[in-house]
């Protein structure tokens, strides 16, 4: 299967709001319960690292970083939000992905990108300590999904390049 990584478009965001449906679907992916609307995504997201991966047109994936917060002291620092098809997990579609949006993340300054992974995503744990985060601790019971506590390992992973 041949893969490509490109920049999000606008145009792109109904299959990217659809994959990101299957994630919430899944329960292990997000403490979020519904898909927002392209607007409030787009406020949420910087504009720049925004990917997706097509493998015959199709976008099969996508990655983007939030900042964690708005205080210029952290404008290094961004959260990582990777997403896979269903049908496309466990094909590599995520190391392409996460691998991009790491370099592209330094290219715009950013010299900290975190995750916070639910510890039963065992496959996106891997991906990202395969792509060189590094687990910093857990937040036991930080929120809860249908009445059930759940845990948040949380992951960071440091610029070799920028910030140093």
């Amino acid at each position: 299967m041949h893969i490509q990584i490109d920049r999000m478009h606008r145009n792109d965001w109904e299959t990217v709001r659809s994959i990101y449906a299957q994630g919430i679907a899944s329960e292990d992916a997000t403490f979020e319960t519904l898909v927002p609307d392209w607007e409030e995504w787009d406020t949420n997201h910087l504009p720049d690292p925004r990917l997706v991966a097509r493998s015959k047109d199709q976008v099969i994936g996508w990655a983007a970083v939030s900042p964690v917060s708005n205080r210029c002291i952290y404008s290094g620092v961004a959260e990582v939000s990777v997403y896979i098809a269903t049908q496309f997990r466990q094909k590599g579609v995520g190391k392409l992905l996460l691998q991009s949006l790491i370099t592209k993340s330094e290219l715009t300054g950013i010299w900290t990108l975190q995750a916070g992974i639910f510890p039963e995503n065992t496959g996106s744990l891997a991906l990202h300590k395969s792509c060189g985060f590094r687990e910093i601790g857990i937040q036991e019971k930080i929120g809860q999904n249908d009445g059930i506590w759940r845990d948040v390992i949380l992951l960071e992973r440091r610029s070799r390049v920028v910030g140093v």
